[in-house]
């Protein structure tokens, strides 16, 4: 029985302050080393330029690439080491998907608000009933 190749998320945050062209040729280099490895790109999305939790190195905002690609594992060391040493690369992640799970959605997920945390979400209920709770007279 064949093996299923294994498929990965390569999660990047390019620095805003590197120029276009070098952001893109990361994104062309790490596609030229999956199919380089006899792996295949199924997804490249870029999530344009977003506001990062902190800031990484002085830079509050990054341009997100998502690349869903499969390939031997081999090829996780060879794009660890080369990112690590790009300047233009502020972070980036490498996750194994596991079978099973839904596929990344078509578009960019949306920032989350402070109203959409968990503990606003759990605090609304609350008020909600407080405001339906007849006036005591």
């Amino acid at each position: 029985m064949p093996k299923t190749p294994t498929l990965y998320d390569l999660m990047l945050l390019l620095s805003m302050q590197s120029e276009e062209d070098k952001r893109t040729k990361v994104i062309a280099d790490v596609e030229a080393a999956i199919t380089a490895a006899d792996g295949e790109i199924s997804r490249n999305q870029s999530w344009g330029q977003r506001p990062t939790a902190f800031k990484i190195d002085h830079q509050a905002e990054a341009d997100y690439q998502l690349i869903q690609f499969s390939g031997p594992t081999s090829l996780l060391e060879t794009l660890s080491h080369s990112l690590r040493i790009n300047d233009a690369v502020l972070r980036f992640r490498i996750i194994k998907v596991v079978p099973g799970t839904p596929e990344a959605p078509e578009a960019a997920p949306p920032i989350v608000t402070a109203a959409a945390t968990p503990a606003a979400a759990a605090a609304a209920p609350a008020q909600a009933e407080a405001s339906e709770a007849p006036a005591a007279a």
